[in-house]
């Protein structure tokens, strides 16, 4: 599956679970982030893997912790930006898709991984 196509597939996931998307492929000098959305009152960074050769259980290879360190920075620049977040809880969420559409599995991992890395 795409990128794009991954991702909208995510959105389409977040927000049938009662989240709203804030933006999307933000962008900063450490890296980007696939999904910004809040959930209640936690803003959420997401990370999207699409894939459709292999598993979830690969996903390890996919988001090392370099990868993580650059989503969580990255994050950290959303929130000096956008201090109306400044108190507000943050998670980093995992979406992984499998497969092609219309036959593509989602799976959500909330709280995937953590600051202290």
């Amino acid at each position: 599956m795409k990128g794009k196509l991954g991702e909208d597939q995510a959105v389409n996931t977040l927000t049938a679970a009662g989240m709203t998307v804030i933006e999307r492929n933000f962008r900063s000098k450490s890296g980007e982030v696939d999904i910004i959305a809040k959930d209640g009152e936690t803003i959420v960074f997401v990370e999207v893997k699409a894939w459709s050769a292999f598993g979830i259980e690969n996903l390890q290879y996919g988001l090392d912790i370099r990868k993580q360190q650059k989503i969580i920075k990255t994050a950290k620049y959303f929130l000096s930006k956008n201090r109306e977040y400044s108190n507000t809880a943050v998670r980093f969420d995992v979406v992984f898709i499998q497969g092609e559409p219309p036959k593509c599995r989602v799976t959500h991992l909330a709280s995937a991984f953590t600051e202290s890395v």
